[in-house]
């Protein structure tokens, strides 16, 4: 499946800003599944300093806020083939050890709910494939995905308390009981093309976990299936943190709001 994607990040300071700083991980990069055609980044507001790949493998900008903006925007298009590879990624690349992706961090990190949750899994703990399906439905079943109980710093076993949450939410209750089973899991940023919609509100999130014999595996605990060719990663990290789209500091600020716009469709490739 071709896709195009326009993707509009833009921030609003409520008074002119002195300095600041951003990490940018907006560039989905040509890997098992997807090859990127085209893409771009314009800044308003900013400018780039550097561009590297980061410990995940990421494609990553640093860019520095123009001294007196009020406004920062960041503008992403391009177009990507996708595949359906019925969720397998591949082999494990880049420079950290399968081990890192078992470490616990403060969004994934287990708490009762949660290993109440592993304890009544009904599977075979042998089958390792079987297994991470039959967590994802757990996780989903246990938070019913709904806005506005969450938000970026909530961590797995506080929507587990909760009992709702978003993707981002799935993706953490599933990597922490993932790692708790010994088993790597990362989390994913990217898009999805929601079949009928071009305008969308946000980016979409899920989780990696690693199996012998096929490498790492997608898992869309909010939708309860395998990312398929409607999907583009972009990203991947330890939890949502290492992989968010972009992050950074602001001196003299003030306040800041924060808008979205995302638009994703289908084309036609060329033959």
């Amino acid at each position: 499946m071709r896709l195009s994607v326009r993707h509009t990040t833009h921030y609003r300071f409520s008074e002119p800003v002195a300095h600041g700083l951003h990490r940018l991980r907006l560039r989905p990069k040509s890997t098992h599944g997807q090859q990127v055609i085209d893409w771009s980044m314009d800044l308003d507001g900013a400018k780039a300093e550097v561009a590297y790949e980061d410990q995940h493998h990421n494609a990553t900008m640093l860019v520095s806020t123009v001294p007196g903006t009020s406004e920062i925007t960041v503008t992403c298009a391009g177009t990507v083939d996708t595949a359906d590879r019925v969720g397998i990624v591949g082999a494990h690349v880049g420079p950290l050890p399968l081990w890192a992706f078992l470490a616990q961090t403060p969004l994934t990190r287990i708490g009762p709910r949660m290993r109440a949750l592993v304890s009544a899994l009904d599977a075979d703990r042998t089958d390792r494939l079987a297994l991470l399906h039959a967590l994802s439905g757990a996780v989903l079943d246990s938070v019913i995905y709904e806005t506005g109980h969450t938000d970026a710093t909530t961590s797995a076993e506080e929507a587990m308390l909760a009992g709702h949450g978003v993707c981002q939410d799935h993706a953490h209750v599933f990597i922490g009981c993932a790692r708790h089973l010994g088993i790597p899991a990362r989390y994913v940023s990217g898009y999805l093309k929601i079949t009928g919609l071009v305008e969308q509100e946000a980016g979409h999130g899920w989780a990696e976990a690693h199996v012998d014999g096929l490498g790492w595996v997608g898992f869309d605990i909010s939708n309860r299936i395998s990312p398929d060719d409607h999907y583009v990663r972009v990203a991947t990290g330890n939890d949502y943190r290492d992989a968010a789209p972009m992050t950074g500091i602001s001196w003299g600020s003030g306040h800041s709001v924060l808008s979205v716009s995302l638009a994703i469709d289908q084309q036609v490739a060329e033959q």
